[in-house]
């Protein structure tokens, strides 16, 4: 059996590649004893300040066999979405993330083919994939797959490649030979705590997302407090500023997937402009795109902390 499992990895790496994934990874389906207390103690802090969905399911994040009966391997994908171009200085700053199509169907769209080419050559499969869309702590799976490790800035990195990806799963049936973890690369470096203006990364590896800038400019529904007015350094959809200071990625290279291109004029767009865009043109113009989350509401009381 140990062959076969070695065997599925070594088709599952070659087949994610030519599928455009940077990396893949597997981990056998169990219970994440070290990440529980981390997380309880994080919701206990209120680190998830309004976003209610990250205290629910709690069994089900630390235990992929909540989400899928009989799992017994965790395939952990990366997808890069570090852009060639970027926003001229100046104007409102939207997160490299947030530049082309909506990732959730972008890297579904891959993972189905994925899933086709593993049915295929395995057999019928029983399991579900996520992109950012269920209770799967995805970074501590990224981990234990060994993509990389989790910084101080609370994101992955992998070295020689940085942060700028994204994350997905499948939880599936089929045993599949582990990748162990690789080791912490962050040394004595505090740049990303140094750089934080909200000072969100409240010690090393431990973030308050609800003093994050993408927590307030995209999660939070409620006003903006504004003692917070000065402190956002132009980012109205999301932040970069921890990953952007991250030495490592100054390996990041950018992508080939041309639906995370320039999607939309808004990127583009200067204050005097975002402020004259109605309703009716930013649904146009936000249509498919990651920047519709935020709603043109939310965008508007984005906006008003720079007034």
């Amino acid at each position: 059996m140990n062959w076969i499992a070695s065997k599925r990895s070594e088709q599952l790496k070659q087949w994610s590649r030519e599928l455009g994934f940077l990396s893949c990874g597997a981990s056998k389906a169990t219970f994440l004893e070290e990440e529980a207390p981390r997380l309880e103690q994080w919701l206990k802090n209120n680190g998830h300040g309004q976003m209610d969905y990250m205290a629910n399911h709690f069994d089900k994040r630390l235990d992929p066999r909540e989400l899928v009966h009989g799992a017994k391997t965790v395939i952990s994908l990366l997808y890069n979405y570090f852009p060639e171009k970027v926003q001229p200085s100046g104007i409102p700053k939207i997160s490299k993330y947030a530049y082309g199509e909506d990732y959730h169907v972008v890297v579904k769209d891959k993972m189905k083919i994925l899933w086709q080419k593993m049915t295929e050559s395995w057999g019928e499969i029983q399991g579900r994939m996520f992109v950012d869309s269920a209770p799967v702590l995805e970074r501590a799976w990224a981990v234990k797959s060994g993509l990389g490790w989790q910084g101080k800035n609370g994101n992955l990195i992998q070295k020689k490649v940085g942060s700028f990806f994204f994350l997905a799963e499948m939880i599936v049936d089929v045993e599949i030979s582990e990748d162990g973890p690789v080791t912490d690369h962050c040394g004595s470096c505090t740049q990303c705590i140094d750089a934080c203006p909200t000072d969100a990364i409240v010690k090393p590896y431990v973030v308050d997302g609800s003093r994050c800038i993408s927590y307030f400019t995209i999660e939070l529904k409620s006003a903006i407090d504004k003692q917070w007015k000065g402190q956002w350094d132009d980012w109205i959809f999301g932040c970069d500023i921890c990953q952007d200071v991250c030495p490592w990625n100054r390996f990041s290279k950018p992508h080939q997937e041309p639906r995370f291109n320039y999607h939309t004029p808004l990127l583009d767009k200067s204050w005097e402009d975002w402020q004259n865009t109605t309703e009716e043109e930013f649904k146009k113009l936000t249509k498919g795109s990651p920047l519709s989350r935020a709603k043109w509401s939310g965008m508007m009381k984005n906006l008003s902390l720079f007034d």
